[in-house]
């Protein structure tokens, strides 16, 4: 399994998590557009650090549900699945 969670599986992780539909495209052409502006909320990002924790059987950073744009999300959750490869 891939250690690195990329734009596309963000993409998809939020559409099964929350609902929202963005296209990887607009995560990796505006890393920075906060996941309020994407219609995603904190319940939101709760369940995709979920649904990442059990996929992966390690634990996201407790900072991971506070994360406000996609960037920083996958660079904290890449950095703690690296560690824990």
């Amino acid at each position: 399994m891939n250690a690195q969670i990329t734009e596309e599986e963000l993409a998809a992780l939020m559409k099964k998590a929350a609902g929202i539909t963005v296209a990887p495209e607009v995560l990796r052409q505006q890393p920075e557009t906060p996941f309020e502006t994407l219609g995603l909320d904190s319940l939101g990002l709760l369940g995709i650090v979920g649904e990442l924790e059990n996929r992966h059987s390690v634990p996201m950073p407790p900072d991971a549900e506070r994360c406000k744009t996609p960037k920083q999300f996958l660079d904290l959750v890449n950095s703690a699945l690296m560690a824990g490869a």
